[in-house]
């Protein structure tokens, strides 16, 4: 499966520690990430991670193209929702293209745990059937 990683600034540890919880299970799949995301978890798990631009310079773009074909299987996006960020529009873009494309999406640590378990239970295997 071809994860995708991105956190706001106010959720980057948090990830960072999501991932380290399970590293086991991540490192059997392919994962990219914006870049500072990727650059932290990353160093801090031995995860390797295909890294695109950070996201307030286009990553979370990047991703949402590889999205728009058919290129992500789940996206982990934990967003900070108390602060409003500026590119606020591509967030809702990417997670737009999610809802269009039948990609699991998961905006916090309760359900990217869902996402995760499911994972390792082969739940989401209907997703190899689409490619």
């Amino acid at each position: 499966m071809n994860i995708a990683l991105i956190a706001h600034d106010e959720k980057k540890e948090l990830m960072v520690q999501f991932c380290i919880a399970y590293c086991g299970t991540l490192s059997r799949n392919n994962l990219c990430a914006t870049g500072t995301t990727g650059k932290m978890v990353s160093e801090a798990t031995g995860l390797s991670i295909q890294k695109f631009l950070a996201g307030s310079q286009g990553g979370s773009q990047q991703i949402a193209a590889r999205i728009a074909c058919n290129e992500v299987d789940m996206l982990l996006f934990f967003r900070d929702p108390l602060s409003p960020k500026p590119n606020e529009p591509n967030d809702m873009n990417m997670l737009r293209l999610c809802d269009m494309h039948n990609v699991p999406v998961a905006t916090n640590i309760a359900t990217a745990e869902v996402l995760i378990h499911g994972l390792e239970r082969g739940d989401l295997d209907w997703r190899n059937i689409l490619k």
